[in-house]
């Protein structure tokens, strides 16, 4: 009789075991196309982008060193953008790694650098960090590809006195017509 009992018990945990892990893989490919199609979340590092994004913190594990935010790609379908945007995109010099930084200029519209204005190209365009002091963006690599945006930077959920919407601002002289 015990064995019966014993052999019993194991195939409950063995169901359930398998409904775990059944309802788990689901879950986790819900998951992947939610966040490859529609929302991801991701950190944000660095002092490029101060005082929008907080600088890095020594004090938190790594994966909570500086803000996350929140970036939605229903942008990414026709490209839908507008100046003073917070986009995050691939670096045009190394596709593994991934910038943030503020949309200045879009597709044929002239921006001005330094003393000089020039239109961006067709297919491009024009990034910079808010603090323009540490910021490696446009005016280092020129324009962007369009192609190379992973999505618009929408609200900071982390830590939690940042929790909040994350504006769309234009720099001064930056924007000609």
């Amino acid at each position: 009789m015990p064995l019966v009992c014993l052999e019993i018990w194991e195939m409950g945990t063995l169901g359930s075991l398998w409904l775990l892990a059944r309802k788990s893989a689901i879950g986790a490919l819900f998951g992947i196309t939610i966040s490859d199609r529609y929302l991801t979340i991701s950190p944000v590092r660095g002092n490029s982008m101060h005082p929008t994004f907080a600088a890095s913190s020594t004090t938190f594990p790594g994966y909570l060193r500086g803000d996350l935010v929140l970036i939605e790609r229903f942008c990414l379908h026709d490209f839908k953008f507008c100046n003073g945007d917070v986009v995050i995109f691939l670096s045009p010099s190394d596709h593994k790694q991934i910038f943030v930084k503020r949309l200045i200029a879009l597709p044929g519209e002239w921006v001005q650098v330094s003393c000089d204005a020039f239109k961006v190209p067709e297919g491009h365009c024009w990034v910079e960090g808010d603090n323009s002091a540490l910021s490696w963006d446009s005016r280092s690599f020129g324009p962007i590809p369009m192609g190379l945006i992973r999505g618009r930077v929408t609200h900071v959920i982390w830590p939690p006195h940042r929790i909040g919407k994350v504006e769309r601002k234009m720099q001064a002289g930056k924007f000609t017509q």
